[in-house]
């Protein structure tokens, strides 16, 4: 699997987007902007369905709960962060043009490999070795520099109060963690989980959803006992669970290891509790999206490219053809106690916790996930053409809808009895695409591109006996079923 954007995949990808309503760029009527995506009528859905297939996979456990805070933050907590001095991207001018670029997405295009973390003196390096130019008129580069990657907003009136719109969600909870321990009952491990916006001032943005400005992060920061990070109580649960792994010694020969997770704790001296968190994340991705397993790796990063804020951090990767083979759509990041030592320095209050007559700051493990990509990555892989039939082969956790309703034919009290079982289908909770126009054949067809798995048609056969149709979107094969034995278990 290599870097060679696949553009033709990307293009159906972006016109079925468009005809059908899952994304299109913002404000498209005035010419749009870069890396600013609304989401359609079937993208909300996917989206919204994401959102709360991830919230039930990873709120479940005890102590995990979810709030909401501003997307606006006053400069201090960005001081605190380390994002004032450290969120930094690597930048180039165009002598030519003026065009700037991202230094190493540009050296990435030209060399069809990653080139992310390193220094703006390496990727100069890079530049004038292979002679890379301006990918708009080839004119030459200049030497590489940095930017600040956050979007400063000033508040109020006169003077006004400078804040930032926040490049990620978990300052939010981060500022928030004291008030809510108190209000958890003074007890660790707790989870902080927020859904939400984020902004960045992307360079070049690209690739649709994949690198935005204004995006959707999905995060859990868990706060801990760091004396207690190399044991978790359910890690016996997953010991022999295997995971797949990239890391920095894999990568040096381009392979990829399964390894069960007592050995990751083991040979690669991983603590407990992240790798229990490991194997809570890759069954995310295999058991509930589905992803196929060559298509699903964890990457680890040095010290270089990880986060300046982060000890231990892995990637979450996905083989996205599309876009160019491997992407990072979230990750696993030990960020010690970096965040509330450097708030609790700044605002000047403690934020320390009191646990069995010890004193300490809590460590966080965070589990992030970029919304966007994940939703874009799971179209990628769904995506696939048979014949003139185009097939979205989305997992059943996030498709639109739960199921297609069709009458036959708008006649013979058919009507009527397809909104007898709409109405019984709604009773079991699942949300309902009705569509009683064009042939049945061209019904199943619109259903299977954007995604739908059952279509549900009721005939003349169904005023005799009640039962309907139910047809199968991947397989086409279609069984004969009680209405109300519907979605029970059905066998093709």
């Amino acid at each position: 699997m290599d870097l060679k954007k696949d553009a033709s995949k990307a293009d159906k990808l972006e016109d079925l987007a468009l005809r059908r309503g899952f994304f299109n760029q913002a404000s498209e009527i005035y010419g749009g902007a870069g890396g600013l995506y609304d989401y359609g009528y079937l993208g909300t859905l996917v989206k919204r369905k994401f959102e709360n297939t991830w919230r039930k996979h990873f709120l479940s456990e005890q102590s995990m709960f979810e709030i909401e805070t501003t997307t606006l933050m006053p400069e201090s907590v960005f001081v605190a962060s380390g994002h004032i001095k450290n969120f930094l991207d690597p930048t180039t001018r165009c002598k030519g043009c003026g065009t700037i670029h991202r230094a190493d997405h540009i050296i990435e295009e030209f060399l069809h490999e990653t080139f992310e973390g390193l220094s703006t003196e390496k990727l100069t390096e890079i530049i004038r070795k292979h002679r890379i130019k301006c990918p708009k008129c080839k004119g030459e580069l200049e030497d590489a520099a940095t930017v600040n990657m956050m979007f400063p907003v000033t508040i109020g009136v006169g003077e006004g109060i400078k804040t930032y719109l926040r490049p990620e969600t978990a300052q939010g909870v981060y500022v928030n963690f004291k008030r809510s321990f108190e209000q958890l009952r003074k007890k660790l491990p707790m989870g902080l989980a927020l859904v939400g916006k984020a902004y960045r001032n992307e360079i070049s943005p690209r690739n649709l959803l994949i690198r935005m400005r204004e995006f959707t992060q999905a995060e859990l920061q868990i706060f801990f006992d760091p004396q207690h990070i190399d044991k978790h109580e359910k890690f016996h649960d997953i010991e022999n669970y295997k995971l797949v792994l990239y890391s920095i010694a894999d990568r040096k020969s381009n392979t990829i290891t399964e390894i069960s997770c007592s050995d990751a704790v083991k040979k690669l001296h991983l603590p407990q509790f992240y790798v229990y968190y490991l194997a809570k994340i890759q069954k995310f991705y295999s058991e509930v999206l589905r992803v196929p397993k060559q298509a699903f790796r964890f990457k680890e990063l040095n010290e270089e490219e990880r986060a300046f804020y982060n000890k231990i951090h892995w990637d979450i990767e996905i083989f996205v053809e599309s876009a160019g083979g491997w992407k990072e759509c979230g990750g696993l990041h030990y960020r010690t106690d970096h965040d509330l030592s450097g708030h609790q320095k700044i605002s000047k209050q403690d934020l320390s916790v009191n646990i069995d007559g010890r004193s300490f700051i809590p460590h966080v493990l965070e589990l992030s996930f970029g919304v966007d990509r994940n939703i874009y990555a799971l179209l990628d892989l769904a995506y696939r053409e048979e014949g003139d039939r185009i097939v979205l082969s989305l997992p059943e956790a996030v498709t639109p809808f739960d199921a297609a309703l069709f009458p036959l034919v708008n006649k013979d009290n058919i009507p009527q009895k397809a909104e007898e079982v709409k109405k019984f289908l709604k009773m079991k909770d699942l949300s309902i695409f009705y569509d009683e126009s064009g042939s049945i054949g061209k019904r199943y067809r619109r259903m299977d591109e954007i995604g739908v798995v059952n279509c549900v048609t009721v005939d003349h056969q169904s005023l005799q006996d009640n039962t309907v149709t139910v047809r199968n979107r991947d397989t086409m094969l279609q069984t004969r079923v009680k209405i109300e034995n519907m979605f029970r278990k059905v066998e093709f």
